[in-house]
């Protein structure tokens, strides 16, 4: 699971942990960073909240988000699906 920009808007590759909301999935998004001190890599985990017009998202499936205008206070992403 990567970080990919894309025509100046980021791209996030994550796992659903839910989908309660309407048209609104949350994306865990795992990334790994390096310790300053000891140089061990640790695993970090951000969630982001990203819209599902037709809520085909299901909790355990690996999407792709990209990153797009507001749509509420906290969502600023959209699922992408390639056909």
């Amino acid at each position: 699971m990567s970080t990919i920009k894309d025509n100046n808007s980021k791209v996030l590759q994550g796992i659903v942990v839910s989908d309660k909301m309407a048209k609104t999935v949350v994306v865990k998004v795992p990334r790994y960073i390096k310790h300053p001190k000891y140089g061990k890599f640790l695993k970090r985990d951000k969630k982001y909240k990203a819209h599902d017009e037709q809520n085909r998202c299901k909790v355990g499936e690996t999407v792709t988000i990209r990153e797009c205008r507001p749509m509420s206070k906290d969502k600023n992403f959209e699922v992408v699906f390639e056909k």
